[in-house]
């Protein structure tokens, strides 16, 4: 009987052992990437749909799309462990899809952030989330592109693009690297096609939480211009003066580059003395100063002083911004008495034409 239970037991160690050589080190990855993230991934839901989202501190905040919770003010979140809990909607900014979702609880399984201006087209992806209510589907592919405006989207710009499977109720869900760390969060697919998903970088999202649970409103600086990265071998085949950097595609009238002179085909290297060699640096670079902040941008012809513009997403209170377009608070309704900034009122002046009243 014992030697019976002694060789089941090397069969079985043997079997392992051999599954486990069999496997190549993505595969291995991507067992570890699962089994690490899939307790921080939950379900969202309320009357009007339902889809997924991801754990991003113990103390109960919990990152998804805006799309996902879109007219509801609480939603029930599912998690791992079998529990459901009422979440609350702490803010949201459709402009990217993202919703802060806080549950009362503590102690609960963080996801660990990533450093999505650092990622590299070709690098491994893993999409978590809850596919036509099927519970923390695991699926994988890679980084398929940067910087994506996706086209028939009501979405922004900037979006990462990944071949990993995204279905409905995906939404919401994480975009991981291989270290199992969040990269974006996963917000939607072109209609008829395979393979083209697109998720939000996750410093985006991580910046909105930042912004929403410190000062209860998310304004954002910005820059008003779209781009692609020079790459050494784009430098060489058009003779590029530079072999890093990013070439302006489009200036969005009116904004701080337009102002500044900033015209298509200019190449920016720098911006305050940092490079500039990718547009996850102008993603990034902004997003470390407030609007009305004056930087210096070099680009290959001369150098340019830019001011900074606010870009209102949401707040709780009166704005006022240029040309008085519509503004909605954090729960998605109308603000009153929107209309044109005037300088020098008795505001609380944050930014370049940017007021806010409280």
């Amino acid at each position: 009987m014992h030697r019976r239970f002694a060789l089941l037991v090397l069969v079985t160690s043997l079997s392992a052992a051999t599954a486990s050589a069999q496997r190549t080190t993505e595969e291995d990855a991507v067992i570890r990437v699962a089994r690490q993230a899939t307790p921080a991934v939950v379900g969202v839901s309320h009357r009007g749909g339902s889809g997924s989202g991801v754990i991003v501190r113990a103390d109960g905040v919990i990152l998804t799309n805006y799309h996902v919770v879109q007219g509801a003010r609480s939603v029930q979140v599912a998690l791992a462990d079998g529990r459901t809990l009422t979440g609350t909607i702490a803010g949201s900014d459709p402009t990217v899809d993202i919703a802060v979702v806080r549950v009362s609880a503590r102690d609960l399984p963080a996801a660990p952030l990533g450093d999505s201006d650092r990622l590299q087209v070709g690098q491994l992806a893993v999409a978590i989330g809850n596919p036509l209510g099927l519970e923390r589907t695991v699926t994988r592919g890679v980084v398929s592109a940067l910087n994506r405006t996706p086209r028939g989207l009501d979405v922004g710009a900037g979006f990462i693009q990944t071949d990993a499977a995204i279905n409905p109720g995906n939404s919401g869900g994480p975009l991981l690297d291989s270290s199992g760390r969040v990269i974006g969060i996963n917000t939607a697919v072109l209609a008829g096609a395979t393979g083209l998903g697109f998720a939000t970088p996750i410093n985006l999202a991580a910046d909105i939480v930042q912004q929403l649970l410190t000062t209860g409103r998310i304004v954002r600086a910005f820059l008003g211009i779209g781009s692609t990265d020079i790459e050494p071998e784009t430098a060489r085949q058009f003779r590029l003066p530079v072999e890093q950097g990013i070439i302006v595609m489009s200036v969005q009238r009116g904004s701080p580059a337009h102002r500044a002179n900033i015209t298509v085909g200019d190449i920016i290297v720098s911006i305050d003395g940092e490079r500039v060699t990718s547009g996850g640096d102008l993603r990034r670079i902004p997003r470390s100063h407030r609007p009305g902040d004056a930087v210096r941008a070099h680009r290959e012809r001369e150098g340019v002083r830019i001011v900074f513009h606010g870009q209102v997403i949401g707040a709780v209170g009166t704005l006022a911004v240029p040309g008085g377009e519509a503004v909605r608070d954090l729960a998605g309704h109308p603000l009153t008495q929107v209309r044109p900034a005037k300088h020098g009122s008795a505001a609380n002046r944050v930014g370049e034409g940017l007021e806010i009243r409280k």
